[in-house]
């Protein structure tokens, strides 16, 4: 079975932070390897599961406004490229500025949606036997809806980070059965990308 896993990746990000961390804890706390998050969530499927591809979905700065953002992210999406450029995939939309910017910060704007649309065609088109979706955004619960509802392949399941010491939030859709991988902190150890790419 072919396994597809779509990554909110600032979701998944502050998520393991608000999940094991705290506002304090130095920023690169919270990253991922896309790459290592999908293989570990592909080995928990079926038997004969394997992964196809991890699409990661992020917004980017503009490299004008805040330079220093725009190369960290930068180097970050071509490091997790570059682990597997047959199997990881980045959709990237540029973040959104309000004129209070930097007072206000920057927003990501229209990356749930790319996400949702992507989901919703693969899966029409039959591009994946198993899709996972790895966000809390109820955003995407009309994605999850719209193939759930079909009663037929693709199976689609969720994940989430598991918090210790509080409820952990999860996508759900009502009564439907959905499956959610539960991730705990060791999970995110094992994925963790500790690298700074602000330095260079």
């Amino acid at each position: 079975m072919r396994a597809v896993v779509f990554v909110d990746y600032q979701n998944v990000y502050h998520g393991a932070r608000d999940a094991f961390f705290s506002p304090s804890d130095r920023s690169s706390l919270g990253a991922v390897h896309p790459l290592a998050l999908g293989r570990l969530l592909a080995s928990r499927g079926l038997a004969d599961t394997h992964l196809h591809q991890v699409r990661v979905y992020r917004g980017v700065p503009h490299p004008a406004r805040d330079p220093r953002a725009h190369r960290a992210a930068t180097r970050q999406v071509a490091a997790h490229q570059a682990e597997d450029p047959a199997l990881v995939k980045h959709v990237l939309r540029p973040l959104q500025y309000p004129p209070a910017w930097p007072r206000e910060r920057a927003r990501e704007k229209g990356v749930d949606v790319a996400l949702a649309v992507d989901f919703v065609a693969m899966a029409l088109e039959g591009a994946f036997d198993v899709g996972v979706i790895v966000s809390t955004d109820t955003d995407l619960r009309p994605a999850l809806e719209a193939i759930t509802v079909r009663g037929r392949a693709p199976k689609c399941e969720v994940a989430a980070w598991q918090r210790a010491d509080k409820r952990s939030p999860r996508l759900s859709i009502g009564p439907a059965p959905l499956w959610c991988h539960w991730l705990t902190r060791s999970d995110y150890e094992a994925v963790a990308d500790h690298t700074n790419y602000a330095r260079g």
